[in-house]
């Protein structure tokens, strides 16, 4: 195995253990300042459709729906947890500009308060890391749902 592999591995679980221990303030550090995230769908990534259900370009965005989701949104409270497979390197590493793509595939299971839990998502994560210093940090995560029916409590970051 590859450090930049171990690496992104480790990335990888610390960012979904982030957002399942409802560490959300926490959860734009895991971006560059210009970054790009995205939630959509199989169908639109595969049609090249830009169009997401979740668009940001900037970890003040990001930022901003973390305070939104705390302090303005309404919402049903639930959590997630996060099953990922393995990443899958797709350079063999660091590009000329110090970066590595991956494919990660993941599920996340969304238990609400009453205790219902249900597949909410299954997907996978395309991701461009950079690396400061050792640490592999998101300078984009395109999040491409396999369903294109998605449950309108899309409040959480997948």
């Amino acid at each position: 195995m590859t450090d930049a592999f171990r690496a992104i591995a480790q990335a990888q679980a610390a960012y979904a253990r982030c957002i399942d221990s409802d560490r959300l303030e926490e959860w734009p550090d895991f971006f560059t300042e210009k970054c790009f995230y995205t939630v959509t769908t199989a169908d639109n990534h595969r049609e090249g459709l830009p169009a997401g259900l979740i668009w940001a370009d900037s970890r003040g965005m990001l930022v901003d729906r973390v305070t939104a989701l705390r302090e303005a949104n309404i919402y049903e409270r639930h959590s997630y947890r996060h099953i990922l497979g393995q990443p899958f390197l797709l350079d063999d590493g660091p590009d000329d500009g110090g970066e590595v793509r991956s494919e990660t595939p993941f599920l996340v299971v969304r238990i609400m308060r009453d205790g219902a839990s249900d597949l909410f998502a299954s997907g996978r994560y395309l991701d461009r890391y950079a690396f400061e210093g050792d640490r592999p940090v998101l300078s984009e995560r395109v999040v491409v749902c396999d369903s294109s029916r998605i449950d309108t409590l899309l409040a959480l970051p997948l």
